[in-house]
């Protein structure tokens, strides 16, 4: 009985390489790519294999979603994402819910995060690398930091997507206030050196959040609300935030 290889970026670059090397060691395939003609192209290539072609995105979350559904409905042995790296899943084991789920966290996910983050390699392979292993707590500091503005608020769209599925809990650092409302269940606001916890500032928004969700008046009003916490925390003239000014003057030490 052939094996079954599912390889994504088939089309072209690694993907294709790793396409053609597995059908060579005699894999049936699944390949997945966004060009259908380059696609055809592959299949007819190869009339000695049975391939079955498949048109997604994988930068969209939607055709992230399509793939993972494919992988888990049928008896894929070998998943190889864009950057190839290969994944012995036993997806055949499992029910088909949480197989897609292992294959949207572990391969899929981490190969859209590391296209869309282009400030630096060692950003894409961090990402990557924390994602693959599924951890209960995830320490994510200031990622998305090189990205312009339109890509990074999609890669905070897509990271909450991530978090809703996974339920993993996220640390995530940034000095973006705008990111950390959005991306937050709770934002803790940091004083000036020695750092300190200044001001912890819940964030009530529903948690599938949107494009909507930025434009909302409940947004404005808690980044508003963590802007003037990070302020009463700024040093003064004498090295003290307005809140140690207060407090000791509170406390008739000044």
């Amino acid at each position: 009985m052939s094996k079954l290889a599912l390889v994504t970026g088939a089309t072209s670059g690694i993907g294709r390489a790793f396409a053609d090397r597995l059908a060579a060691d005699g894999y049936d395939l699944i390949a997945v790519g966004r060009n259908t003609e380059r696609l055809d192209q592959l299949v007819e290539a190869r009339p000695d294999v049975k391939i079955s072609p498949v048109a997604a995105d994988l930068s969209t979350l939607d055709g992230i979603r399509a793939v993972a559904d494919l992988a888990a409905a049928e008896p894929v042995d070998l998943l190889v994402n864009n950057a190839g790296v290969a994944h012995y899943l036993p997806l055949a084991e499992l029910p088909a819910e949480k197989a897609a789920e292992l294959v949207m966290v572990k391969v899929l996910a981490p190969t859209l995060l590391t296209r869309a983050v282009v400030g630096g390699m060692q950003q894409r392979g961090s990402i990557a690398r924390a994602l693959s292993f599924k951890p209960s707590v995830l320490l994510m500091d200031e990622p998305f930091g090189a990205l312009d503005e339109m890509t990074r608020e999609r890669m905070n769209t897509e990271l909450m997507s991530i978090w809703r599925r996974t339920g993993t809990t996220i640390v995530f650092v940034t000095h973006s206030i705008p990111e950390a409302v959005f991306l937050s269940t709770r934002v803790v606001v940091m004083s000036a050196r020695p750092g300190r916890i200044a001001q912890v500032v819940d964030i009530d928004l529903p948690d599938d959040r949107s494009v909507e969700t930025r434009e909302s008046e409940r947004y404005f009003r808690l980044v508003t609300r963590v802007r003037e916490a990070l302020r009463q925390n700024e040093p003064t003239d004498d090295g003290l935030s307005a809140n140690e000014a207060e407090r000791v003057r509170a406390e008739g030490l000044g």
